[in-house]
């Protein structure tokens, strides 16, 4: 997870200043690290080891909430880093990098805590570096630089190269080569787990000795390192569902003989996703629920006029990660309306599903730059840090991003201030989803506008052969002037990692994903597109992914609904994921 270096100012006073304590009306102080009371009941056994405290180094950027409930989940206490000294005294030393590498490097040689980090690690004590973490322990990084790393192990961080179509960052769930017996690896080849990230180490003579599994991601790059008690992961265990659990466990109790023995995997390559969206909202109760919308309304004009409710998002959260998912994304579907820091109940859902959830989160809605009631300014990227502390993995931006476009298109000039381009700079663009709402707009000529047109499978209403995609903003409510190609272009060059494709057209109807959308964007960038709204069956799935070129696709309504035939496949009344099987063997 990498992104452009920051001054050591901004590190210090932004990264490690947790935000909520200043805002909660709630009558008493927030923790951060405080899990929420009512996920205890499906809290593992408490850790048979003498010493149950794993020591985290978190020097303050991105979500190291996951990893945090995923040690607390497997019964382990945590002590956090304050000072090298803390290192030096660890028993077992978890480092979940998350962030740009020289800001990293530069918090950790102001702290001193560069020189115990490797004292630690040459004395051959438990260690487990995660991303970032991996890769900082190596010589040096191209990212924004050179620049130099621990220098522990020989071998260069690079990105990966795009020139050849390859899709930059590499998102998703791809399997690993074993090539040397780790421990904390056993059982794990042939099943998938979590990466994402824009660069990569490449194995060389050099480091040959400490390579212990590769990944194939358009050329073999480490995946992770092994050497005596020193563990390093490239992907994210702690993201990565049971099969990162269990590469967890076994590096944190070795001694356990209680590690659940997982399945033979088959998987071989990188897979489709297939992510569950929640649409989050207040109903009129007051009360926070999951709803669906018909192309954009969410009201059941025949029941009262009444907000669609669907279920709580935390119950449903964990029902689509015990039932597959590969992703769950959360929208706040009238965040473009509120002061998002100020929607305590929107947090504490990213909190508590966190504590069970261990799949990569995705929040947006109204991430951008706000002044409160009170005349206090907070800037996007001060949102966008509460939702990571809170447990996002990734945040998603919309009508701002629009906007940012437009005028960028219009100037050409890149100002670095706008949400897009701040977030992206501190967390890593892998971090930031752009999510556009585009309208289908029918002309009988691509020389009857300026934007870029597609002739499409189905005529329009006058018999139109092309059509252009107009942007909208706040829910689809306001069309604005630029097109879908325009728009998309222009966030991958201003930073964005992903794209979430909508269509207002398809929205709600289960006729099927907007082929002809999906097909103009994902041809247009190299980063991952996520195809979005209309599935309606599972053929919809199959069918986005073999005609186009998206990396992923989203849906909401068909899983939160339960409709035939997507129900009761299994007998005991569960969803049965056949799209995840039958998608990651495409």
């Amino acid at each position: 997870m990498e992104a452009p270096p920051l001054s050591s100012s901004g590190v210090a006073s932004h990264l490690r200043s947790p935000l909520l304590p200043r805002l909660s009306n709630t009558g008493g102080t927030w923790n951060p690290r405080k899990p929420c009371s009512k996920s205890k009941k499906h809290l593992s056994i408490r850790a048979s080891s003498q010493d149950s405290t794993v020591t985290l180094l978190d020097y303050g950027a991105g979500n190291v909430r996951s990893v945090r409930n995923a040690i607390r989940y497997l019964g382990f206490d945590i002590k956090d880093v304050q000072k090298p000294e803390d290192i030096l005294s660890a028993n077992r030393l978890v480092f979940p990098g998350v962030g740009a590498f020289a800001a990293a490097m530069e918090v950790l040689n102001q702290n001193g805590m560069a020189d115990a980090l490797c004292m630690y690690i040459e004395k051959d004590r438990p260690f487990l570096g995660i991303c970032l973490g991996l890769q900082l322990l190596f010589e040096s990084s191209e990212e924004n630089g050179p620049v130099k790393g621990l220098g522990l192990i020989p071998g260069v961080v690079g990105r990966f190269d795009s020139s050849s179509g390859l899709r930059v960052p590499h998102i998703g769930w791809n399997t690993v080569q074993i090539t040397k017996d780790s421990g904390i690896l056993d059982d794990i080849e042939g099943q998938h787990v979590y990466f994402v990230h824009s660069y990569r180490v490449l194995p060389s003579d050099a480091n040959k000795d400490w390579i212990s599994s590769t990944c194939n991601y358009g050329e073999s790059f480490i995946s992770s390192i092994t050497r005596g008690n020193i563990h390093a992961v490239q992907f994210h265990p702690e993201k990565s569902g049971d099969v990162g659990l269990s590469i967890l466990r076994k590096f944190l109790n070795t001694s356990s003989s209680k590690t659940k023995k997982l399945a033979c995997g088959k998987a071989s390559k990188l897979a489709k996703r297939v992510i569950s969206c929640l649409d989050v909202r207040t109903n009129d109760k007051g009360d926070l629920v999951v709803t669906k919308g018909d192309q954009y309304d969410v009201r059941e004009h025949r029941d009262g006029d009444e907000v669609r409710n669907l279920g709580k998002p935390v119950e449903l959260a964990g029902q689509y990660y015990k039932d597959g998912a590969d992703e769950v994304s959360f929208l706040n579907i009238t965040g473009f309306r509120d002061f998002p820091l100020g929607d305590l109940p929107m947090l504490q859902v990213l909190r508590c599903t966190s504590e069970n959830v261990f799949v990569p989160l995705t929040v947006g809605g109204g991430i951008r730059d706000f002044t409160d009631g009170s005349g206090r300014h907070y800037s996007s990227l001060e949102v966008a840090s509460e939702y990571f502390r809170s447990g996002a993995d990734k945040i998603s931006i919309g009508s701002d991003a629009v906007l940012t476009a437009e005028e960028y298109l219009r100037t050409g000039v890149k100002t670095g201030k706008s949400s897009l381009e701040q977030i992206s700079r501190v967390y890593g663009n892998q971090a930031v989803v752009v999510s556009i709402d585009p309208r289908r707009m029918y002309v009988r000529s691509p020389d009857d506008v300026e934007f870029k047109t597609v002739k499409v499978t189905t005529p329009g209403p006058f018999g139109e052969e092309y059509a252009w995609y107009q942007c909208t903003v706040s829910g689809g409510r306001e069309g604005r002037p630029i097109g879908a190609y325009e728009l998309a272009k222009a966030v991958e060059e201003l930073g964005a990692g992903e794209i979430l494709l909508n269509c207002i057209d398809c929205d709600g109807q289960g006729q099927g994903f907007d082929i002809d959308l999906i097909k103009l964007i994902s041809e247009a960038v190299t980063i991952p597109v996520i195809a979005s709204s209309g599935a309606g069956a599972v053929e919809h799935f199959s069918e986005v992914f073999k005609k186009t070129s998206a990396s992923a696709a989203l849906a909401a309504g068909i899983f939160h609904r339960k409709e035939k035939p997507w129900w009761n496949w299994l007998a005991d009344g569960q969803v049965c994921w056949k799209i995840f099987v039958l998608l990651h063997a495409l």
